[in-house]
């Protein structure tokens, strides 16, 4: 009973939450964003107390239930175990003993390189991050083929309720990251169940840390219980062992397979403290203790590793037709250091974004900020309306704007080339960036012989890329955003002017 309770709790988390991630057509209304604001990591970085202590509370009360029924990257590791027990139906398990120096590595190294403005590596190990990634860039493409598919099928038979989208690779680096992740994480959970879970996730190193003193836990009857092992080989944590009837409850995920599979009522969830023996957990103690020594020996290098990275970051050629010298950190995110500090890299906004203009970053922001969400005008821009991936971020590294703190927000100024311009190098008239402008940043002013060219004011523009995206120039855009490092107030719009360009002006 409590399994199928666990499956059934664990599928109204996972199945929004990963079409939430594949909805592109807006199906799910905004307000699903609370899937993504439950999860641990966000729930951290953006102060959220009430999920955190939600989550606390849970686990000192019946253990790693986040673990096992909300985070969706557990979910995936069950899904994937689930599938390979039909390609053996034999499969077993069997107790072994915590990576302990391990798992307190990977969370100390993560937390101290947050600290020292690293944060790639804690958006690397976040589970819920992980899983934003893959469903990203790895299930959603697929979704939107089948969708095309069937648009394809429906249109032909008369239907026109589905409409074909464009599908393209937003990043290779990230798309081989989550490849690589997807792939890692399966295969382990193909052969061994929840070993990432109990080694390398953080978030289970913390969790299962407090789910050693929770009240209701996993517990043999002694009376009951003849040491026959079947709970031991089904369980996907390998933290019981059966021969001493002990289990490492800093490894349990309750899934409660364990309790399915006895048969004699040996194992019983109950908060009852008396019979269960304290073995595991006094061994686990020791050698924390013994690892000690070398974990902060780890952590000290760490540090300093990384406290000896260059803090501008490494800087790349831009094979871009725009050579920008700053990157666009998306609206709501004051600069890029803010978004940094906070952001997990789970891609939400990257997957929700309409104009599909955010896409993860290579080397744009520095070493520290690889996978960080970040403008790009190739494929549109930025509707100067649109607030959606200030209303969806979980962690708080976008701000929540209205539509009127949008209009206001500038994150890039606009610049223009006047050699690269079409009206300069042909002698042809265009107006297409002035256009597309939704603030009059861009305004078309008398040049010569009837023709007009553009002349832009920084101080009204909100660097939404409308222009840049617009303009036709080829191989280099005449007009486009730079980027400012920390976001401005755009100032008052101004009426256009009907001065005269003239080329000296622009030092030609």
């Amino acid at each position: 009973m409590l399994k199928k309770l666990r499956v059934i709790i664990s599928l109204l988390f996972f199945i929004p939450i990963t079409f939430y991630f594949l909805d592109f057509r807006g199906v799910l209304p905004q307000q699903f964003h609370w899937l993504a604001k439950i999860q641990l990591v966000p729930a951290l970085l953006s102060l959220n107390l009430i999920i955190l202590l939600v989550i606390v509370g849970i686990t000192l009360f019946f253990g790693r239930i986040y673990c096992s029924s909300v985070c969706p990257l557990g979910i995936f590791q069950d899904i994937v175990l689930w599938v390979s027990k039909h390609f053996n139906k034999k499969k077993k398990f069997k107790f072994s003993s915590a990576k302990n120096f391990l798992r307190w590595s990977v969370l100390g190294i993560s937390i101290i390189t947050f600290f020292l403005g690293f944060s790639f590596l804690t958006g690397f190990f976040d589970p819920y991050s992980i899983y934003g990634r893959m469903a990203t860039h790895l299930f959603k493409p697929v979704y939107m083929e089948g969708n095309n598919l069937l648009a394809g099928i429906f249109n032909a038979a008369g239907f026109h309720s589905l409409y074909k989208v464009q599908i393209f690779m937003l990043s290779i680096s990230t798309f081989l990251i989550a490849m690589a992740m997807m792939l890692i994480i399966g295969y382990l959970a193909w052969k061994n169940g929840r070993l990432y879970c109990n080694t390398i996730c953080p978030v289970g190193t913390v969790l299962g840390f407090l789910s050693k003193y929770s009240l209701f836990k996993i517990r043999f009857d002694q009376e009951q219980c003849n040491s026959c092992g079947l709970c031991s080989m089904k369980c996907k944590s390998s933290c019981i062992d059966a021969k001493n009837k002990s289990i490492d409850y800093s490894r349990c995920v309750d899934c409660f397979n364990c309790i399915e599979a006895c048969n004699r009522n040996g194992l019983k969830f109950s908060p009852n403290f008396s019979t269960q023996r304290k073995k595991v957990e006094n061994e686990s103690a020791m050698n924390i203790d013994e690892n000690k020594r070398r974990f902060m020996s780890t952590l000290a290098v760490s540090s300093l590793a990384v406290a000896a990275l260059p803090q501008e970051g490494i800087k790349i050629k831009n094979f871009h037709r725009v050579k920008r010298e700053t990157p666009i950190s998306p609206p709501g995110s004051k600069s890029a250091e803010n978004l940094m500090s906070a952001c997990t890299s789970c891609h939400l906004c990257v997957s929700k974004c309409p104009s599909q203009i955010i896409r993860p970053s290579l080397l744009e922001y520095g070493l520290g900020g690889i996978m960080q969400p970040i403008l790009s005008f190739e494929k549109g821009f930025c509707n100067y309306d649109c607030t959606v991936c200030t209303e969806v971020c979980p962690s708080g590294a976008l701000m929540n704007l209205t539509k009127e703190e949008k209009h206001k927000n500038q994150m890039g100024q606009v610049h223009f080339i006047m050699e690269d311009c079409i009206v300069y190098k042909d002698g042809t008239s265009c107006g297409a960036c002035s256009e597309h402008c939704p603030t009059q940043a861009v305004s078309m002013v008398p040049y010569k012989n009837e023709l007009t060219i553009p002349q832009t004011d920084t101080g009204i523009c909100v660097g939404c890329g409308a222009c840049e995206y617009a303009c036709p120039a080829f191989p280099n855009k005449a007009i486009y955003v730079e980027g400012l490092k920390v976001h401005q107030q755009a100032t008052i719009k101004k009426e256009k002017t009907n001065q005269k360009i003239n080329v000296e002006d622009f030092g030609f």
